[in-house]
């Protein structure tokens, strides 16, 4: 069962909370203090392509990649009128990016870290991130926490429009180190009648130590984390963090 196969057609009502503006307000002041000057930016793991397209309309020439190409297909039809350069999509999984060139810079926001589930998968995508990058180039990423991954365990959530909703079942394996979403997604069709798909999310608990270590393995250096939109070090018990690496000039 892939991921976002049902879900890529629904997925920006359903997730209308989300304040893209406000995100990429956040990158882009955060690279600014790192002293980081605009430049090719890639969004790794871009989903529908909403934060892609606030950084295009700041003025970031940008190349969206993801793996889910139903995902990919909603980025690209609201990314035509983006920015001067509309942006490039690709259809990749992280552990395989395969640029044309170098980049300046690569964000990686809404916990699609921990979508990767296996270490060893996630190292080899630092590498090829870090090959991609120009010297002294940015990785930005943020993460969900351990302890919000393991305080989803047993809880249910509802999202829902006029004409979809979504049952979200959360359960956490401390062996495995994987908190599993279970989602049925009911459609209302042209008939009048609701359909039902079902997906199966899954993410990885990384310690943020742990992932300073893959960074570190992949070459990159300078690395600094930071609570949840501030720019200061997280706090104990905040549910997301933010990473900052950059590749050696």
């Amino acid at each position: 069962m892939r991921s976002y196969s049902v879900f890529a057609q629904y997925y920006d009502e359903l997730t209308s909370n989300v304040e893209y503006p406000k995100r990429a307000e956040y990158l882009l002041e955060l690279m600014e203090r790192l002293g980081h000057a605009p430049g090719l930016t890639l969004d790794l793991a871009c989903g529908t392509g909403s934060l892609t397209r606030e950084l295009a309309q700041r003025g970031y020439e940008m190349i969206g990649v993801d793996r889910s190409p139903e995902m990919l297909s909603e980025a690209a039809e609201k990314n035509r009128d983006a920015g001067e350069v509309p942006p490039i999509f690709l259809c990749q999984s992280m552990d395989k990016l395969d640029l044309y060139g170098t980049i300046d810079a690569c964000v990686c926001c809404l916990d699609s870290v921990n979508y990767v589930t296996r270490p060893k998968t996630l190292e080899r995508a630092f590498q090829r991130v870090h090959t991609f990058l120009m010297p002294g180039g940015l990785f930005l990423f943020d993460i969900n926490t351990p302890e919000k991954l393991r305080g989803l365990d047993g809880q249910v959530f509802l999202d829902e429009s006029e004409d979809a909703y979504c049952v979200w079942r959360a359960e956490f394996s401390p062996r495995r180190r994987i908190c599993t979403y279970g989602m049925d997604v009911f459609r209302l069709e042209p008939t009048g009648l609701w359909s039902r798909g079902e997906e199966l999310h899954e993410e990885y608990a990384y310690e943020p130590a742990e992932l300073e270590e893959l960074l570190r393995q992949a070459g990159f250096s300078h690395i600094r984390q930071y609570g949840e939109l501030k720019f200061r070090a997280p706090k104990p018990g905040e549910g997301r963090i933010f990473f900052a690496a950059r590749k050696e000039f």
